[in-house]
């Protein structure tokens, strides 16, 4: 089970963006994560007529490793680490490691 899932709002706390916050966009594979306006990066594009692309220098959010992030809980307005409970009926869910409170599934 990832502890990091696609919505959940994270907080950087390591590397160049260091103390932002964004909501995870996508999963890239198993370690790495795209963050909506973390890791931006300046591509250049050729342009396509074929599929309507305009070339230029577009921004570009590329992936981040897991680590390298912690989710963010809104309630204590701070990073916090994620335990995996296993309820009465057999289902698991994601809790915070310092509360004990259930993450809410965006």
């Amino acid at each position: 089970m990832n502890k990091i899932r696609k919505g959940d709002q994270v907080i950087v706390i390591a590397g160049r963006d260091k103390g932002k916050r964004g909501v995870v966009a996508l999963r890239k594979d198993e370690s790495r994560l795209v963050v909506d306006g973390i890791n931006m990066v300046k591509k250049h594009v050729k342009p396509n007529p074929m599929v309507g692309v305009e070339g230029g220098i577009v921004e570009k959010a590329m992936p981040i490793h897991q680590s390298n992030v912690a989710i963010y809980n809104a309630a204590t307005g701070k990073a916090d680490r994620v335990s995996i409970k296993t309820l009465d009926d057999g289902k698991r869910v994601r809790v915070y490691k310092s509360s004990g409170a259930e993450i809410k599934v965006a």
